[in-house]
């Protein structure tokens, strides 16, 4: 069992799940109560209970037709599962002896700041962290314990928003940032980050350890354990740790998320050419036994895959274009052991251009900022695959310096 120091400044959040019946939110309030005796300093953010705000969406979805006029109606309406959770927890807290105070987004003293993006709000940093230094940070050093529903802010005009998928988390991140937290414990229904998904996989273990950038790619592939809008503003200084609310204390084992994600986008041209590899066939990517001979004779070599595609008739790999030690005639003699493989054909020459940045894959318009640039320029595209938040394009050796500079132009100009 992991022990807290006296004097920590930790920031809990506790999930939907656990405080979904009165024992879980007096278990919550318990773990936070302990923890204070201790000498830790805590500030807790609470979703709302259960499936509240699945349940108060779908009433007002069944009630009115939305309009863009009534998004924040709506906002206001599906914050009240937070902010219900937060009066709750704030009086559970008071019944365990602990001094507590909830904030409420119509407060003058309300800490988290948006933009007017009614059910997607951008959290406004530098307005938010000023009131959290300001209005949250006095009452830890006063020893009380500060509950702040997760999910909401509010407008500089005073008007009611909801920051989306991921918002809880959010909200416990930029806490934690302003107030120079320790650590951040988020509490849920499972013992940690797991190496499968408990729904899906038999027997999935809890992982000790979880860097946010391996976190990030789970989260590209549909893993729902935490946003990867919610990863962006984890501070890379503070470690994240996930929990059961079955453990029933803050200091439990559970996984710890370490480092940061960086916000920018950033493009990367491959500093040697790279060859790419096309086989084709009827079905020929339908077969994993020529999968499994190729990849294993780039194995053997010790080449670095760069990337790969496929469609029914068609599998592509992308490689470095040095030292192949004859892995062109190895693939080939594959091919034609195979009644699916037909031929095989090699492009060498090739620069491979990496675009990437978190939640790329959530930027629209990406793929035409990118392409459309070299298409105007009559660039002749390759290939384009993703990987993670990353899109990858391949073009001409003798292109790339032109093809660079013109991705890199268009993203900027598309920030702007």
């Amino acid at each position: 069992m992991g022990q807290t120091k006296p004097g920590k400044i930790l920031v809990a959040k506790f999930g939907g799940s656990s405080l979904a019946s009165s024992d879980r939110i007096s278990k919550a309030a318990l773990s936070v109560a302990n923890e204070v005796k201790k000498g830790s300093k805590v500030a807790v953010v609470v979703s709302a209970m259960g499936k509240s705000t699945d349940q108060l969406l779908e009433i007002v979805k069944g009630a009115i037709k939305l309009e863009r006029q009534t998004l924040s109606d709506l906002d206001d309406i599906v914050s009240m599962g937070e902010r219900t959770s937060a009066r709750i927890f704030c009086t559970a807290l008071k019944a365990n002896g602990v001094n507590s105070r909830y904030f409420d987004p119509m407060d003058e003293d309300w800490p988290l700041i948006t933009d007017d993006a009614y059910g997607n709000a951008k959290p406004l940093l530098n307005e938010s962290f000023e009131r959290i230094k300001k209005y949250v940070s006095p009452l830890l050093e006063r020893k009380m314990v500060p509950v702040i529903p997760g999910f909401i802010g509010k407008t500089p005009s005073g008007k009611i928003t909801t920051i989306g998928r991921g918002g809880s988390d959010t909200t416990a991140f930029i806490l934690a940032q302003a107030l120079g937290a320790d650590e951040v414990i988020l509490v849920t229904d499972v013992p940690g980050i797991m190496t499968g998904d408990p729904k899906l996989i038999k027997n999935p273990r809890p992982l000790k350890f979880m860097p946010v950038q391996s976190l990030a790619g789970l989260a590209d592939s549909g893993a729902k354990f935490i946003h990867k809008k919610a990863l962006k503003y984890k501070p890379a200084e503070i470690d994240v740790k996930v929990l059961s609310y079955e453990h029933g204390r803050l200091d439990a084992e559970g996984t710890i998320i370490e480092g940061g994600l960086t916000n920018e986008i950033t493009v990367d041209l491959s500093l040697k050419p790279t060859l790419m590899i096309t086989i084709v066939g009827d079905g020929v990517s339908e077969e994993p036994s020529i999968l499994k001979e190729i990849i294993e004779e780039i194995r053997k070599r010790e080449i670095d895959l760069a990337g790969m595609s496929a469609d029914y008739n068609s599998l592509i790999f992308y490689l470095p274009s040095k030292k192949l030690n004859g892995l062109l005639d190895s693939i080939h003699e594959i091919v034609k052991t195979h009644e699916r493989a037909l031929a095989m054909a090699v492009k060498k020459d090739l620069a491979l251009i990496q675009v990437s940045g978190v939640g790329l894959e959530e930027t629209p318009g990406i793929v035409e900022r990118i392409s459309g640039p070299l298409c105007r320029h009559n660039i002749n595209i390759y290939g384009m695959f993703t990987i993670t938040s990353s899109v990858n394009v391949l073009v001409e050796w003798s292109d790339k310096e032109k093809a660079l500079n013109l991705i890199k132009n268009s993203l900027k100009e598309g920030e702007n």
